[in-house]
């Protein structure tokens, strides 16, 4: 069963939502940049007909590549032990489920801002977000409770 957020609750947790995710991109960075120096290394092979290389290093650049994904994959995983979901890792885009109204929404924070400020439906995405504003904070919830207007 889906864990559902009131934006009290995401809101608590952003501290280490935010930190998870620096983690991921950081470490996704150091992957790209380690993955760069291999494909380099080898084309450099491919293009001088079997060059040789400097073994220690390839084996330091692919050590490096390897150590930066599985970081990446643990920081992710942080973030996903909140309940929060990485949405855009490239942006630094989480959302988080609530329900407003009765139906699934999601409450919607990029990395940057300051405080969760906009939702969105489930099939709306990024570019549906709106502000979040009274009618919302009074009807969303993190189930039932908060779904009705009475």
């Amino acid at each position: 069963m889906p864990r559902y957020f009131t934006l009290d609750e995401c809101l608590a947790l952003l501290p280490e939502v935010d930190r998870a995710l620096r983690d991921a991109i950081f470490h996704k960075s150091e992957y790209q940049k380690a993955d760069a120096e291999l494909d380099s290394s080898m084309k450099h092979i491919r293009v001088s007909g079997g060059a040789r290389v400097n073994r220690g290093a390839y084996l330091a650049s692919k050590a490096r590549r390897d150590s930066s994904a599985a970081a990446v994959r643990d920081a992710i995983s942080r973030v996903e032990q909140t309940g929060a979901v990485v949405k855009d890792l490239d942006i630094g885009l989480i959302d988080f489920l609530s329900t407003y109204r009765g139906r699934e929404v999601y409450l919607c924070w990029k990395l940057g801002e300051e405080k969760i400020a906009f939702w969105h439906g489930i099939e709306e995405g990024f570019r549906g977000r709106k502000a979040i504003d009274d009618d919302f904070l009074r009807f969303h919830g993190a189930g039932n409770e908060a779904d009705s207007p009475n």
